[in-house]
């Protein structure tokens, strides 16, 4: 009863503290509303009284806005506001208004409608009536919300273990009781291999939406007569009560009236004793009492909070429907017509989109409303793009051109065609891919900061029923008459390009200045060719894009789809090297070719890459380019040589020391060598740029550019080895050591893109994996990229595959594909013969005949189509086998997953149900259970530069260990979410959830519950119910309801969390291991050991012994085993634990120090409990052991340090490595006459304390030694070195310190010069001339202090990962270990002594309740 009572105020808890935090008073610069916010009260129209908070600076229109949403209004509308009884402006600001004060009344005044507005009160009260019920947002293929059926008051038999009634495994849990100490279900037991889907979308204790009406919809009468229409009648409206009664109602400028017509006689009279209603639900309570009473519930019942009702912008597809979709359809009253718009008033997407771009910047509420405008006219965009999509391929719209092979469409506002498929591009594929790479290049450029005035038309790709569209809002001014077309291009507007001809005009130059600034942002390099009339033309783009001037005045720029560089391993260079009108080119052409028959390798390429990694060679299209995250990776790999070579260089000139103070050449000399070797662009500063048409077929470039050619032709070779040499193995890396790698087919795509790998690398990464000495522990990893190597060629076999099936034969057709791909040796005739049974029982004819060519395919035939995709693409032989059984038996992979990865690939929604995909003798698919196919989107993601900003300060501040600045920061990044996107965005999820644990480690747990709730709805609604960042919250919060006493709630999130990842990936992930733990800590009784022993057995597994993750698992298991009594068994786990703390850690650390105190303490209980059995019985065990059972303070640390949210240090080397940094540093200084005084040393021991390295220590000597950097009162210069220390891999995990020490050669180079990056742009300025020592807090950055400077080339190292995109990774908030990344307190094993915890590696000492201690 005690989690039910806290349970039943932790929604209003949620509540509340969302409208706090929205509240704005911590936003910086936004001191004006936590001003001029007062109450107002609110009367008339016909509302209840009540009172409004509104802010100075809103416009009386925005609080017009603020009412229309209020309950007490909805669904009113055409109102405006009266003070003192005159009509406010709209456009007035409240703070201008006289005579308005708090406590002000303010009435609302009904305004006369006019046909535009009576439509859209319509709409309102159609949106109202429509009120979604639980089963509504599966029926439209969205993403549900499952945690308020999680966690509200369940019934014995209502409650997540029996979900939808299931019938199998829930037979022994029918009569769970509502306490803590309920059993879970059998499927959630380590070593099920039951996978329930039903269980995964729990019934909703909400009834479904009442019935109000039986219908509403247009009258036959409808239009109204011309007469009538002089009269004032807009339309006509039949209205069938739930009593049966037929209505019609006129809508006139006064509002609604009942008039006299029926279906026989028209007759627009009013009817007697009807009034005018300026509401349409006013008139609907006065004719039906049925209504009335149905709505006044309506009106009363609970509000949800707005995140959870909210629509999302985009759609997130939901691959599970309703049970039974039959059932769940209702009439939606679309017969009236409201949704529908005239084809006359089709959007102009650009000029909406340019509108939304061209807002003022000036102010932070400026560029909040341009951010929001932004998002709303895009996420619009994409919706229309969905539904026209749709539209297209199901045949509703004739093409506008007479090119059946690449077919275009207009509709709604929209440009849709497949795009030519061109054989220089690959066909089919290249097609493909440009479609895909012209959204990418619209992306960048609409990232490039500052770059106000260049456009990009709005853009999108959708997938739908095995076809690609490219979407793309009408270009202005573009579409030119015939003699327009024959004029010259400057007159129709083009400015740029290889068309366009040698010109000269203001707009050019103004163009030409545009482009230069995006080049310079997107590391582009100036580059000339020879236009095909012979002209040189200089260029700034591919060769392919287009710069024009709109007849809207605005600069374009198009075809962007070749703006990122060529990927070389994937281009046949004896074909595609660029052409060159150099004669000395062709005079060393043949010597060139002596060079390479004699075994001589291509500039750029390391030693035996050829034989090593088959590479470079040809693709199934032409397409293939770098990604830009390798290009920043690969750029900040190149400063790390650079700065080496400066080093190098200076050294054998005679020292940095020396050079620092000389003024001579040497230094500049050093510089020029290093950008020679490296291949910088400028010999004088480190400038990386590419030319983004090298190694493109028919380009030809002047003699100038020859030399230049040649650099970038070996860039290009030396880039995409880098993904090969350095990216693929760091990520391979990365795996081993964390517990939280990709578990699902889209996490896996994002750590592999965050590095900068493409897909196509798939099999290089197989083949890393298969020559690794640990391949075992990276078997998870080797499950998901053979999973997402078969799904992926399956799609495109899909996609083939659809294009010969007719509309009616769609269901049957997808559920016999999936049959063929899941279930082994599986026949056509079955399901052919089904479908003519049913066919033949609801009278449809025959059914599918058997000569229907997709009703042919068979298992055998469809592996063999996706086995030879995945060779083509991927270059793997053999890996997939002979059949899904292969897989299944030799990489642990599950159908289910599969299953579930195909439809959220290809867009199809599955009915809930269980599917048995092993039974041969019938469909495990049939066509009824295919509910609907889905378009897939892809589409430009609008920024949010202040709230992200906010996040990233957040980050910084963590990175300091200064919880309080970091909490102001996220309050102020979720309030700035809130005003853009109503904080439905994945980012948003990221700063809530980061916002709950920095709440939790101040101690702030309520706090932490509330915000972690908002966080779990909003991955939900947004990534998906399955997401894996959704399981992950779900630990959190599991976490924080523990922390509030709410036992029963923890165990149903961390079950949740298990549940989802047994069904995403599988028992066998190191996640399961982490859940394990946190489940052994929570649940009671015998499940305790056998989530513990699963957590043990899985770590060994995929960590080895000699792992933190491991030896705190034996910790957990010999302290599980104390309370049992088992002390010979806990002896044995503890041995083991301490064995790994000291071999990790040493005998001096803490964490060894109290293992062994903990072995002495069951030593000794257990020689006690043996004497005691000898001398007076049982009694004295059972007092025993009572002893030995952890507080629940002890088990809240333990599962905070299981999930990461604390961390444990590795080293207890710090303090010698801290005094002898400062001794190193005193004596340079002294060297060089500078002067540190006592407290800079002081302050930089306070300081120091945080920075050498993610696992800082924990134990209280050092906590001692440190002090905390929540109360030291530092400077500011001193507060911001430990960020420069921090080292980040690629989702933002902390770097264990050993693989820091493989940079250390490149890392000593960054001490010999100041070097400022900037875009790929590195500006150096070496010692000899003018270079800067840093003094920065009194330290010398030279040859002595050279170690300090790992971490800042561990910092370059973290972004060539992809460090750099903190804000946009769920597991930001981890490290790569969870137990060898989080400072531990000394009472790690038996829970009690001083705690000294860190945040993200960064040392802060805080207590048990997060309290910063003295």
């Amino acid at each position: 009863m005690k989690d039910k009572v806290r349970r039943g105020g932790g929604r209003n808890q949620a509540k509340a503290d969302v409208i706090r935090l929205n509240g704005g008073k911590d936003a910086i610069g936004m001191k004006q509303e936590e001003d001029t916010s007062f109450p107002v009260k609110i009367q008339g129209a016909g509302v209840e009284p009540f009172e409004l908070q509104v802010h100075g600076f809103w416009l009386v229109q925005d609080a017009v806005m603020a009412l229309l949403s209020r309950d007490e209004v909805c669904p009113r509308s055409s109102l405006s506001l009266a003070l003192a009884g005159t009509t406010l402006d709209p456009l007035a600001e409240l703070q201008s208004l006289k005579g308005l004060k708090p406590g002000a009344i303010l009435r609302l005044v009904e305004e006369p409608y006019t046909a535009h507005s009576a439509r859209l009160h319509l709409a309102r009260v159609l949106e109202l009536l429509r009120a979604s019920g639980p089963q509504d947002a599966l029926r439209e293929g969205r993403s549900p919300s499952i945690l308020e059926t999680l966690t509200q008051t369940q019934t014995p038999d209502s409650g997540l273990h029996n979900g939808k009634s299931l019938k199998r495994s829930l037979s022994n849990t029918k009569t769970e009781a509502t306490n803590q100490d309920t059993a879970p279900p059998e499927y959630l037991l380590p070593g099920s291999s039951e996978r329930p889907l039903m269980a995964l979308l729990p019934q909703s204790s909400h009834p479904e939406a009442p019935s109000y009406l039986k219908d509403v919809s247009l009258s036959c009468w409808n239009p109204p007569p011309g007469q009538r229409k002089l009269q004032g009648d807009f339309t006509y409206i039949t209205v069938v009560t739930m009593e049966g009664r037929r209505c019609d109602i006129t809508s006139c400028p006064k509002g609604f009236f009942l008039n006299r017509s029926t279906e026989d006689v028209f007759d627009p009279r009013p009817a007697q004793s009807s009034p005018v209603c300026h509401s349409f639900t006013d008139l609907l309570c006065h004719i039906s009492p049925a209504f009335k009473q149905t709505f006044t519930t309506l009106k009363n019942r609970p509000q949800s909070p707005p995140v959870e009702v909210l629509p999302t912008p985009y759609h997130t597809l939901s691959w599970l429907g309703p049970p039974c979709a039959s059932r769940t359809h209702k009439n939606t009253f679309s017969r009236l017509g409201v949704d529908e718009q005239p084809a006359t008033q089709a959007p102009d997407w650009n000029e909406e989109l340019q509108a939304a771009r061209d807002l003022p910047l000036g102010s932070l509420e400026e560029r909040l409303q341009r951010d929001r405008a932004l998002l709303q006219v895009n996420s619009a965009f994409v919706r229309a793009v969905m539904e026209g999509a749709e539209t297209v391929v199901d045949g509703f719209v004739e093409p506008v051109n007479g090119n059946p092979e690449d077919p275009a469409f207009l509709w709604g506002g929209l440009f849709m065609s497949q795009g030519a498929a061109s054989a220089m591009f690959g066909g089919e594929r290249g097609r493909r891919a440009a479609q895909r790479l012209e959204l990418k290049g619209v992306q960048a450029y609409n990232n490039v900061e500052g770059l106000q005035g260049l456009h990009t038309l709005p853009t999108a790709i959708v997938d739908y029923r095995g076809v690609r569209l490219s979407a793309q809002g009408l270009a202005p001014g573009l579409e030119g008459s015939e003699q327009d077309q024959e004029a010259t291009p400057a007159s129709r507007g083009l400015l740029y390009g290889v068309n366009a001809g040698p010109q000269e005009s203001p707009q050019r130059r103004r163009l030409l200045e545009l482009l230069a600034h995006a080049a310079k942002s997107l590391c582009l390099q100036r580059y000339s060719i020879v236009a095909p009339n012979g002209h040189q033309v200089p260029l700034f783009t591919s060769m392919d894009a287009q710069g024009l001037l709109g007849a809207d005045g605005r600069f374009y720029i198009l075809d962007v789809f070749r703006t990122f560089p060529a990927d070389a391993n994937f281009c046949q260079e004896a074909e595609t090297e660029s052409q060159t009108v150099s004669g000395e080119d062709e005079s060393n052409k043949s010597c060139e070719e002596n060079e390479e028959k004699k075994g001589c390798v291509k500039e750029g390429w390391p030693e035996n890459y050829h034989s090593d990694s088959g590479l470079p060679k040809s693709f199934v299209h032409g397409l293939c380019r770098l990604k830009p995250e390798l290009v920043q990776a690969f750029i900040q790999h190149k400063h790390c040589q650079f700065a080496q070579h400066v080093r190098e260089t200076l050294d054998k000139n005679g020292g940095f020391e020396e050079c620092a103070t000389a003024c001579d050449s040497r230094a500049t000399e050093a510089v020029r060598t290093a950008c020679k070797e490296v291949g910088s662009v400028s010999d004088i500063i480190f400038e990386m740029r590419f030319n983004s048409s090298v190694f493109t077929p028919g380009v030809s470039f002047p003699p100038a550019e020859s030399k230049s050619r040649k650099l970038q032709e070996r860039l290009l070779r030396e880039a995409a080895s880098f993904i090969i040499t350095h990216q693929i193995p760091g990520f391979v890396e990365y795996c081993l050591q964390s517990n939280e790698a990709p578990m699902d087919g889209a996490s896996l795509k994002q750590a592999l893109h965050q590095r900068g790998i493409n897909l196509r690398y798939l099999g290089h990464v197989i083949k890393t994996i298969s020559q690794s000495d640990r391949k075992e522990g990276l078997r998870h990893i080797m499950r998901l990229v053979i999973g997402e190597i078969f799904i992926r060629s399956a799609r495109r076999v899909f996609s083939s595959f659809l294009q010969g099936v007719d509309v009616p034969s769609l269901s049957a057709a997808v559920s016999h594909f999936l049959c063929c791909l899941l279930v082994p040796h599986f026949t056509p005739t079955s399901v052919v013969e089904e479908t003519k049974k049913k066919s033949r029982r609801r009278g449809r004819g025959a059914g599918a005949s058997e000569s229907t060519p997709w009703s042919t395919l068979t298992g055998a035939e469809l592996w063999n189509l996706v086995c030879q995709d995945a060779v083509e693409v991927y270059n793997i032989a053999d890996s997939l086998g002979c059949g899904p059984n292969y897989l299944v038996e030799h990489y642990g992979l599950q159908k289910i997953s599969l299953l579930r990865e195909f439809c959220l690939k290809t867009g199809v929604q599955l009915r809930l149900r269980d599917y048995f995909l092993d039974n041969q003798n019938k469909a495990p698919i049939g066509p009824d259970d295919v509910l609907n196919i889905f378009p897939v989107v892809k589409h430009i993601h609008m920024p949010m530069v202040d709230a992200s900003k906010a996040h990233r300060a957040a980050h910084t501040s963590i990175q300091k260990g200064l919880l309080d600045q970091a909490h102001e920061h996220l309050k102020e990044a979720v309030y700035l979410f809130g005003r853009v996107c109503d904080d439905l965005n994945s980012e948003a999820c990221y700063c809530h959830s980061l916002l709950a644990k920095v709440a939790f480690l101040q101690g702030k747990a309520a706090e932490a519950r509330s915000v972690q709730l908002k966080a779990v709805v909003i991955s939900e609604r947004v990534l998906g119910f399955d997401h894996p960042n959704t399981i992950q919250q779900y630990a959190f919060l599991g976490v924080y309801m523990f922390a509030g006493g709410e036992t029963a709630l923890a165990q149903k999130c961390l079950l949740r969390a298990r549940l989802l990842t047994l069904t995403v990936h599988g028992e066998d992930h190191p996640f399961i291991a982490t859940l394990d733990s946190c489940l052994g800590l929570v649940m009671t009784g015998d499940q305790t050991g056998q989530y513990l022993k699963n957590a043990l057995k899985l770590n060994t597994s995929f960590f080895g012994p000699i792992n933190l993750h491991t030896a705190l698992n034996q910790h957990l298991l010999a302290q599980w085993m104390c309370s049992k009594g088992d002390y010979r068994s806990a002896m044995t786990h503890e041995k083991e634990a301490l064995t790994a703390f000291t071999s990790m850690l040493g005998e001096d650390h803490s964490q060894t120090r109290c293992s062994k105190e903990f072995l002495c303490t069951i030593t000794k209980q257990a020689v006690k409990v043996e004497r005691s059995l000898r001398q007076a019985g049982p009694d004295c065990t059972e007092q025993a052991v009572e002893c030995l059972n952890p507080t629940t303070d002890t088990l809240l640390e333990q599962i905070v340090l299981v999930l990461g949210i604390r961390r444990i240090n590795q080293s207890d080397k710090f303090q010698e490595y801290k005094q002898k940094h400062l001794e190193l540093k005193a004596a340079v200084a002294k060297e060089l006459g500078f002067n540190i005084t006592p407290e800079l040393v002081t302050s930089e021991t306070v300081d120091g304390g945080q920075k050498f390295s993610d696992q800082e220590t924990g134990c209280r000597k050092e906590g001692e030694d440190r002090g905390s950097p929540a109360v030291e009162n530092t400077s500011e210069s001193q507060r911001e070195q430990p960020v420069e220390e921090t080292f980040i891999s690629a989702n933002g995990h902390a770097e264990e310190p050993a693989e820091q020490n493989q940079h250390e050669d490149s890392d000593r180079a960054a001490s010999d010069a100041e070097v400022k990056i900037v875009n790929g742009e590195s500006e150096v300025r070496a010692t000899g001339e003018g270079s800067e020592t840093s003094t920065a807090n009194g330290e010398i950055k030279s040859d002595a202090t050279a170690d300090e400077m790992k971490s800042e080339s561990a910092e370059v190292n973290g972004e060539i990962n992809g460090a750099l995109d903190i804000p946009t990774s769920p597991s930001v908030l981890k490290s790569k270990g969870t137990w060898a990344d989080v400072v531990s307190k000394v009472s790690v094993v038996n829970g009690t002594g001083d705690k000294d915890t860190a945040v993200n590696g960064v040392a802060d000492n805080v207590s048990a309740n997060g309290v910063a201690e003295e």
